[in-house]
């Protein structure tokens, strides 16, 4: 009598290893939930269930949630790609600008809050000082181009905000007037609107660039001239 051996696939002895956990892969997986979720869908608790291990075993990279979502600003700051110093000032505002604006659509849910930091970590400090050198660069005053320091961050704090989670995500009345009330009642409001798409996004946010752009290039003249 001959025993017939039958092949067998190998028992699995280990369960597949766990991806390891970091400091940099918290703060990747917090900033994609805070993408997907907002601001408001962020918990450690809600992320270590993401990462897979306990809550309190992200408290040994991050001791509170503020030097969590500081490393996350820091994440962000190192995405923005910054021009060449020696272009001119215009062009180098022009580049940062439109970097900005991609940052807030990568970041969607975490650009809120990268708009209302305060910005006073090391990263944050940098990255101003470095904007504002490109300000230097105009020749206006001190007084003259930290206004206008302000005045580019707030149309770019604004367009990213809009852009990446404002107006058409926004909150809608309880019973929203039709289209077609719209049309007839608000004619200006329903023409303006066919430009107000996504597919226009782009040409708004480089026109008012231009215009903005345009304005601080008209103080550098008068400066030049000694009528400002």
């Amino acid at each position: 009598m001959h025993l017939v051996t039958m092949s067998r696939k190998p028992a699995k002895t280990a369960k597949r290893k766990r991806q390891a956990l970091s400091a940099d892969r918290v703060v990747a997986e917090a900033l994609a939930l805070v993408d997907a979720e907002g601001l408001e869908g962020f918990s450690f608790r809600v992320l270590a269930g993401r990462l897979h291990c306990e809550a309190m075993s992200l408290y040994h990279y991050f001791p509170s949630k503020a030097h969590l979502f500081d490393a996350m600003l820091e994440v962000c700051i190192k995405e923005l790609r910054w021009p060449d110093t020696d272009q001119p000032w215009r062009t180098q505002l022009t580049l940062l600008a439109r970097e900005f604006r991609q940052l807030a659509l990568h970041h969607p849910g975490f650009f809120l809050y990268f708009a209302i930091h305060r910005l006073n970590t090391p990263a944050g400090l940098q990255m101003i000082e470095s904007i504002l050198r490109v300000f230097e660069a105009t020749g206006l005053d001190p007084g003259t181009r930290a206004r206008c320091f302000r005045s580019f961050g707030y149309y770019l704090t604004g367009a990213g905000i809009d852009e990446a989670m404002g107006y058409s995500r926004g909150p809608s009345a309880a019973e929203p007037v039709p289209g077609d009330a719209i049309a007839r009642d608000f004619p200006r409001v329903a023409m303006a609107g066919e430009y107000f798409s996504p597919e226009h996004h782009v040409e708004t946010f480089e026109s008012g660039l231009k215009s903005l752009l345009d304005g601080i290039d008209a103080l550098v003249a008068q400066s030049r001239t000694g009528t400002v």
